[in-house]
């Protein structure tokens, strides 16, 4: 008898669950009352906050921005291609979130230059091609520099200083920024973190399967 009960726990447990529990993962969505005077330089709103419309070049001379993350899942992240420190890894860690959305046309990568000065197309094709990034799927984005860092401190909601040329000076963010299909803000993850970054695809695959 003692052994049947012992037996009989896991079975009842499942029951349990079957019949009175619910499996949720709630994704927060962020800035929902607004965003209160990022940086003390953007506008101060008390409604939900929107990645704003923007069109840069991507590396291979195309016209991409906010109209394309239309109902698409869109992971953002800041960088440059001469960046000493952090962007590499960041790189890396973006080729393992393209390789885990590789077949899935309902997410989207877009990396934009901090340092478009230098950071011409052709630079950011060579770039794009050394992390094998799959045209359509992977955007290597240029933009004028004033609308770069407006679009990252007031849009992406990102730190984002410009070094004037110097790779040492410039300071940006490690963050990789989760976009829904709404331009809603869905999460920040640190791009040189692997658990980090494994988040963000759990998180991404969450969304595509139809979380709010």
């Amino acid at each position: 008898m003692v052994l049947l009960c012992i037996l009989m726990i896991p079975v009842l447990i499942i029951v349990f669950l079957r019949a009175f529990g619910s499996n949720t993962y709630e994704i927060p969505i962020y800035f929902e009352d607004g965003v209160d005077n990022a940086y003390a330089e953007c506008p101060v709103s008390d409604q939900q906050h929107y990645i704003p419309e923007f069109t840069f070049t991507s590396h291979l001379g195309e016209a991409v921005g906010r109209t394309e993350m239309d109902d698409k899942i869109t992971i953002v992240d800041f960088f440059f291609t001469s960046c000493p420190s952090i962007c590499p890894a960041m790189s890396d860690e973006m080729t393992r979130v393209q390789d885990a959305f590789r077949d899935e046309e309902g997410v989207q990568i877009y990396s934009i230059s901090i340092d478009p000065e230098y950071d011409q197309p052709e630079v950011l094709a060579e770039y794009a091609e050394r992390h094998e990034a799959r045209p359509g799927k992977w955007h290597f984005l240029h933009g004028e520099k004033d609308e770069v860092y407006e679009l990252a401190k007031c849009g992406f909601i990102l730190p984002t200083i410009d070094g004037m040329g110097e790779p040492d000076d410039f300071v940006h963010s490690d963050k990789f920024v989760l976009i829904d299909g709404q331009g809603r803000i869905r999460g920040y993850y640190s791009g040189t973190t692997r658990e980090q970054v494994d988040e963000l695809i759990l998180e991404t695959k969450i969304l595509l399967n139809g979380s709010k």
